[in-house]
């Protein structure tokens, strides 16, 4: 579970990157960001998992978006912190598209990223929001 875990730190940096500097996908999946040391450690293995969401978050950042907007309240989008929203897109990204994700897994992860790398508040958000969007998708869901 640890090489899934640094695999969405790593797009999480990936996807803050991406917004705050707009750096090319390309740049991104190649991964030339991360030392050296790091990435021989993570392998090819280690590097497809957070591939797959950078790739698969930016491919469908308007979707994602949406589904954020849709579920922050009494909040601007446009002036959420670009921490909490490299969390969100990500973890969005893993409740929408990756079915064989457990929600609550991807819940918890992001408040353990967004409790290591957002503001002290940051982590209450994070959960609130992706708790209203696991919510939303479980009530669209035929069960």
């Amino acid at each position: 579970m640890a090489g899934r875990r640094k695999g969405r730190i790593l797009a999480f940096q990936a996807l803050y990157a991406w917004d705050v500097s707009r750096r090319s996908l390309a740049d991104l999946l190649d991964f030339s960001w991360v030392e050296d040391d790091k990435r021989e450690k993570l392998g090819e293995e280690g590097i497809a998992f957070p591939r797959l969401i950078i790739s698969g978050a930016i491919e469908h950042i308007a979707e994602i978006d949406q589904v954020i907007k849709n579920n922050v309240t009494n909040w601007d989008f446009d002036r959420l912190n670009k921490v909490d929203l490299a969390i969100l897109r990500m973890s969005a990204y893993s409740l929408l598209y990756q079915q064989d994700m457990h929600p609550s897994i991807v819940i918890d992860e992001a408040i353990d990223i967004s409790k290591e790398f957002g503001s002290d508040e940051s982590y209450k958000f994070v959960n609130a929001v992706l708790d209203s969007i696991r919510k939303q998708l479980k009530g669209n869901s035929v069960q």
